[in-house]
């Protein structure tokens, strides 16, 4: 979620100086904490070793293949497979061996004995502490490289048509949460009359069917999502059930039961609570609402702070209970603006006095958003290199953006709801009074629909005038000349035009009118950031997808007689001449060795090049440069085998790399070799 702008109104910061230097501010003290790093943070777990490494060539097979990750993962029978080059099974296909020790998560599998010469294939699948799904495959190789007839799926785990389905679900179930919580607490703290107006009641209405519905679908599709990817797993009670024993799983059903006693609070909110007049008995229910409605909110946003980013990594003690407060700072401004917006364009009656309080409201969620919104940056992200560098920095450089926006739009709201009086709606109130003024003996009027009122305010000048002239032959009329069906008929006109003029003056009213236009862009704003945040969820954070790359290519510096495994990024200067060389040189003693070279474009995929040159030169003894022409193996892939390296030392290994007929570069870096 995110800190987004106060909505328009008065409050203690008035002038446009006094809320640009709170923007400024604030945005400092984001960026400033993005700096400051702190200790290893991680969401999305993700695979930071393994032994053999990918695309190693060792002499003999191993017992077994390791795999080492960047936090806990819940693993399954099946979770870490071995494929021999003909992709058959070369472990023992039994549960992964937990080898953890300390902070270090490691899981291993048994391999069989006597495996023959070639490439083997490691294909893992995972599920991370945050409840994401997580997969990946290499291959190392055995004596020397073979070809193989391996062929994994390019579906990731947790894609395909069930994983948009399960993130459109994702994206529904935090869109019925906002309208659910926020439109309650608009109504409780903001306008409590709104709670017997039919669109406020549609709008919460909806926000819990919207919210319920989409955490059963999400609770259907957990198996298959985590899992095969098909739609018919949905329906496996054994993998149900399976789910029902993960935290994900026992959090959707958490959620299930809260929204029970929701629709409860609901009930009282638009039943009991609305019917009631006495002022007394109403702020008493209240206050009984507010704290049982808290309660169930807070319990309904720790569904996802107890199950997702919030649940793992460092102070998780800490950062469960913000995600909580940001969750429902969040819910009480969007689901208020999206609140007053149905107020502002479905309803004649609310005043400048519930938007003035809304506005309070909005004020001192956005302080908290900001608060939570900060800290939560600062465990997810950590450095400018992750934030500017990875998809999920790019993603919260977005949000910030928006935030900005949604600044500035409410700046402008600020204005109108400024110039906001009750002149307008001072002038319809007469209408109310009138009403109101009745004698004890009579009998209110039955309420108007809401479809009357509806017809009634988008009905043409003839139709609302001969509603007035059957008005006005009712109340002229006695009760005894008509009969009781015509006569509530008449009221309830009578109701609908009363309704009619109140919503027409205010309607006029340009500053009402401007500021139905900046809620509108507020938001629609709000709709975009909230997408934004929902993708947030369902990426790896930038400090752990950093971490893991730096595992996976950074140059080793091993001990005598181990492998050694170099990378060097490379621009030729020409058109898609930018990417990344992989070497491994195993064993990595004196003598022959194996030299793999593997070229990744500016994209991670495998790049192919017209020509590829590798020298080794130690320099200390004046030896070399010793030409090594490797030969190409697959796509991005070359191999040289027999290398020879007549003494210890500190080597250093050039590269040349060339892209086109006139676009080639040769770069460079030492290893120390034997």
């Amino acid at each position: 979620m995110s800190a987004t702008a106060p909505y328009a109104g008065p409050s203690p910061i008035r002038r446009p100086v006094a809320a640009a230097a709170l923007l400024a501010a604030l945005l400092s003290l984001v960026f400033g904490l993005l700096l400051a790093g702190a200790g290893p943070a991680s969401a999305h777990a993700a695979l930071t070793g393994s032994d053999p490494q990918d695309g190693a060539v060792v002499d003999t097979a191993p017992k077994e293949v390791t795999l080492s990750f960047s936090e806990a993962i819940a693993v399954g029978d099946d979770s870490i497979r071995v494929l021999d080059p003909s992709g058959k099974r070369a472990d023992t296909e039994a549960e992964p061996r937990d080898l953890s020790e300390g902070s270090t998560v490691r899981y291993g599998v048994a391999l069989h004995s006597g495996l023959p010469d070639g490439t083997y294939t490691v294909a893992w699948q995972a599920i991370s502490a945050d409840s994401h799904p997580i997969s990946g495959a290499f291959t190392f190789s055995i004596g020397a490289p073979s070809e193989t007839t391996v062929a994994l799926s390019s579906q990731d785990v947790g894609g395909g048509p069930v994983g948009v389905v399960y993130d459109i679900a994702r994206y529904a179930a935090y869109g019925g949460f906002v309208l659910l919580v926020g439109g309650s607490a608009f109504v409780l703290v903001c306008w409590r009359r709104g709670a017997s107006t039919p669109p406020m009641q549609r709008l919460v209405v909806r926000g819990w069917l919207t919210l319920t519905v989409a955490t059963l679908v999400m609770l259907l599709l957990r198996n298959p999502y985590t899992g095969s990817g098909k739609f018919a797993d949905a329906f496996d009670l054994a993998g149900l059930q399976s789910v029902l024993d993960t935290k994900p799983g026992a959090a959707l059903v958490s959620r299930l039961l809260l929204l029970g006693a929701a629709a409860l609070f609901i009930a009282v909110l638009f039943g009991t609570y609305a019917r009631r007049e006495d002022e007394r008995e109403k702020k008493d229910l209240t206050f009984g609402l507010a704290v049982g409605g808290g309660v169930v909110a807070a319990g309904i946003a720790a569904t996802w702070a107890m199950s997702e980013h919030a649940s793992t990594g460092i102070q998780a003690s800490i950062a469960m209970p913000v995600d909580v407060l940001h969750l429902l700072a969040v819910a009480a401004w969007l689901g208020g603006l999206a609140s007053l917006l149905v107020a502002l364009y479905r309803t004649p009656d609310i005043g400048s006095a519930a938007v003035r309080r809304f506005s309070a409201v909005a004020f001192g969620s956005v302080v908290v958003l900001a608060a939570t919104g900060i800290y939560q940056s600062w465990r997810q992200v950590g450095s400018w290199s992750a934030l500017t560098g990875t998809r999920y920095g790019q993603l919260l450089i977005l949000k910030v953006a928006l935030i900005a926006v949604l600044l500035a739009v409410a700046w402008f709201s600020r204005r109108w709801t400024g110039r906001l009086t009750d002149t307008a709606v001072a002038s319809s109130s007469g209408a109310e009074e009138e009403d109101a003024a009745t004698e004890p003996g009579d009998t209110p009027p039955a309420p108007a629909t809401s479809s009357e009122v509806s017809d009634a305010s988008d009905a043409s000048d003839a139709s609302d005038a001969s509603d007035a002239s059957d008005a006005s032959d009712a109340s002229d009329a006695s009760d005894e000349d008509i009969a009781p069906e015509r006569a509530a008929q008449l009221a309830r006109q009578r109701a609908v035009l009363t309704a009619t003029k109140k919503k027409r003056v205010r309607d006029a009213d340009p500053e009402r009118s401007g500021l139905r236009r900046s809620v509108l862009a507020e938001a629609a704003v709000a709709v975009v950031l909230l997408a934004v945040t929902t993708m947030l969820t369902s990426t790896e954070p930038g400090r752990t997808e950093e971490e893991a790359a730096a595992g996976d290519t950074a140059a080793t510096a091993p001990a005598a007689g181990g492998p050694v495994n170099l990378s060097m990024p490379f621009d030729t200067g020409g058109q898609n001449g930018k990417g990344t060389v992989r070497i491994d040189i195993d064993p990595g003693r004196t003598g022959s060795n194996d030299l793999h070279v593997w070229i990744d474009g500016s994209d991670g995929e495998p790049m192919d090049v017209p020509e590829l040159k590798v020298a080794l030169t130690l320099e200390s003894k004046d030896i070399g440069p010793l030409p090594v022409v490797p030969d190409r193996l697959a796509e991005g892939h070359w191999t040289a085998s027999g290398v020879q390296i007549p003494m210890a030392g500190d080597w250093k290994v050039d590269v040349t790399v060339r892209t086109s007929d006139i676009d080639q570069v040769t770069i460079d870096k030492n290893a120390k070799i034997g």
